[in-house]
Order: structure tokens, then C-alpha cells, then sequence
């Protein structure tokens, strides 16, 4: 199983989840939250195109993850997964598409991966984050979500590969422009992870297979890489330059599980 990001931030989230098998390679699309040509665009640089997709997940409604997901299940005639809240809140459950509604803690199976949907704290209608297993690897997705829960915990313990929220720095945050209710809403038990909140959260999992961890969803005002890198390696023991980072512009390379 590898895993590769289209673009990370509040302008566009997307990523591409593949697996194979003897037989058959599947590639899942977790997010869309680009329009169709970007999105084309940028599935470009992996050698992939909406052709290749087998089905799109989506986490939540907000426009910087749902972006064209239901224009593109409509033309690529791709199954389309997401929680019952999310649907309503964008029309999914009568766009006449090939909707699959997901639960949290019900595994469903879309050819060689197995996605593990969870409940997670942010302001939207039913948010979902993910595992992602190909019966031996596991990866898990953690963005957009304002405080650690020990459900999220449980369901990150273990993983070979880690893709975690560091949306902003504490302090860059309470000394921007923005009104004091973004700033709230932001770090907010419902808004968006720090760096530090990120950082506590890797401390506490099992972390024996983790061999990648990816920080995600930085914010390009109120966030700097370094210190999101400085903030997970603390945590690992590693270099600081061991952390990716899923930037905005470019995302990430494919890397892979094992």
C-alpha cells in the first residue's frame, strides 16, 4: 500500500490511497477538494488520472474537502463515500450518484483496501477521518478535528504510516489578524489541531510499526513547516527533516506503508 497527497490546506485537500494485490490494483481518493481540472492537474504529477480512481471518500462538507466530489461521481461515474450527515448537507443523497453511506466503526471494503471510518470532534454536520489497510499495513488520516478523544486513539495505535493535522502554532494564532471568533473557533474543541495538540496526540499511540508520519493541513497564516516538524520529531526522537510535510501547492510524493 502506497499514499500520496494532491494538496494539503485550507485551499484544497487531497489524497490518493492505493493498494494492490496478485490480480488488481485499487485507488481511492480520500477528499476532492479541488475542481475537476485541478484536480487533473495535479493527478498528473503522480502518472494517474480520474480514470484510474475506483471511488472517492470524503471526510466532511467543507469546500476545501468536498470540492468536486460529486461533479466527479456524476462524469467518472465513480462511487462516492461519505457519512449520512455529510450527504445531506451537500444534496449527495438525491445528486443520483452512486452513494455510500458510512458509519462510524463499520469497516467497509472497496476492492484491495479495507477503510475504517471514526467519529471525530470538528463543526461539521457527521465528520469521518480514516485507516486505511491492505490486511498488513495500515495508514491512518487525522485532519480537521479540534481535540484528541481515546476513540482516536485506539483507532491510530498500531498504524505503519501517519498523516496528522498541524494546522496552526499556538502563538502565531493568538497574535494574527484574525477576529477573535475565528481564532476561537479554531482552537476550539471543534475547530482545528496545533502543533502541540498534534505532538500529544503521536505521544500517546503505538508507535512500534510507524515508519512515516506526515504533518497535514498547515495553515499558511498562522503555521511555519519547521515548527510543525520540530513538533512531531520531539515526539519521535527523530531529525526534524525525518517529518514530512503535505504542503498546499504540492502535497507529497508517494510514499509507501511498509
Amino acid at each position: 500500500m502506497r499514499f500520496a497527497s494532491l494538496g494539503s490546506g485550507s485551499e484544497g485537500n487531497a489524497l490518493v490511497v492505493e493498494a494492490a494485490s496478485e490480480h488488481t490494483t485499487t485507488r481511492v481518493l480520500l477528499d476532492c477538494g479541488f475542481s475537476a481540472k485541478e484536480l487533473e492537474r495535479r493527478l498528473a504529477r503522480l502518472h494517474c488520472g480520474i480514470d484510474a480512481l475506483d471511488a472517492i471518500v470524503v471526510t466532511h462538507e467543507h469546500s476545501d474537502h468536498i470540492g468536486s466530489a460529486l461533479t466527479l461521481a456524476r462524469k467518472w461515474s465513480l462511487p462516492l463515500y461519505m457519512s449520512w450527515g455529510t450527504a445531506k448537507a451537500v444534496g449527495a443523497d438525491s445528486a443520483g450518484i452512486d452513494l455510500h453511506v458510512l458509519w462510524g466503526d463499520e469497516t467497509a471494503a472497496i476492492g484491495d483496501i479495507e477503510l475504517s471510518p471514526y467519529t471525530v470532534p470538528h463543526d461539521a454536520r457527521e465528520p469521518l477521518q480514516f485507516v486505511f489497510s491492505d490486511g498488513a499495513h495500515r495508514l491512518g488520516v487525522l485532519t480537521d478535528v479540534g481535540a484528541c478523544t481515546p476513540h482516536i486513539t485506539a483507532m491510530l495505535n498500531g498504524c505503519n504510516a501517519l498523516v496528522l493535522e498541524c494546522n496552526h502554532d499556538v502563538q502565531m494564532l493568538a497574535t494574527s489578524r484574525y477576529p477573535q471568533s475565528l481564532k476561537a473557533r479554531i482552537g476550539g474543541n471543534h475547530g482545528h489541531l496545533s502543533n502541540d495538540a498534534a505532538a500529544e496526540i503521536l505521544r500517546g499511540l503505538d508507535r512500534t510499526r510507524l515508519t512515516h508520519v506526515v504533518a497535514a493541513h498547515l495553515s499558511q497564516q498562522n503555521n511555519l513547516p519547521d515548527l510543525a516538524q520540530a513538533a512531531l520529531a520531539g515526539v519521535l526522537g527523530a531529525a526534524q527533516h525525518d517529518v514530512l510535510v503535505a504542503s498546499q501547492a504540492l502535497g507529497f510524493d508517494w510514499l509507501g506503508c511498509g
